[in-house]
């Protein structure tokens, strides 16, 4: 039987490129000068140190471009954090998400058995597998997918015919 996962996976080196071009533009642009703002990156987070709020949103203005130039898709990044004031810094932590939680997971199991395609989900870990008798209906899966307004970038994988 044809099948293929539904994934939410980001690709961390090219996260860290993007950092590190984001730090270098920082350091060099006239506004950040003597202010040691900077990006770090630790595992699934970015932090953004800066001297005042106002240069926190540009640092993001620097670094959501530069995520976009290098394939990371946006929509996976967690911009609901509150900056945090700590003596005279403030910073901001970025969190990227990865993986499809149970909540999300139920929400498209949901969806895809309300489209009345004779298809079946399962849920394993943090992704979907959906399996059907035809290629056909598969594919119409993947565009019910493409066109729900889910709030996490999905990718298409081990389609196994």
């Amino acid at each position: 039987m044809p099948s293929f996962d539904v994934v939410s996976e980001v690709d961390i080196h090219e996260v860290t490129n993007a950092v590190d071009q984001a730090n270098r533009e920082v350091g060099t642009r006239f506004d950040f000068k003597g202010t040691d703002a900077r990006f770090e990156l630790e595992e699934q987070k970015i932090t953004l140190h800066a001297q005042a709020d106002f240069q926190l949103q540009q640092m993001l203005d620097i670094l959501l471009p530069r995520l976009a130039k290098r394939g990371v898709d946006v929509n996976c990044l967690d911009l609901t954090g509150e900056p945090v004031t700590s003596g005279q810094r403030v910073y901001q932590v970025v969190a990227i998400r990865s993986g499809i939680d149970r909540e999300l997971a139920s929400k498209i199991v949901k969806l895809v058995k309300g489209s009345k395609l004779k298809v079946q989900t399962a849920i394993q870990g943090d992704q979907l597998r959906v399996t059907g008798k035809k290629r056909d209906e598969l594919q119409q899966v993947i565009a019910l997918l493409k066109d729900a307004d889910l709030d996490l970038p999905l990718q298409y994988q081990n389609f196994r015919d």
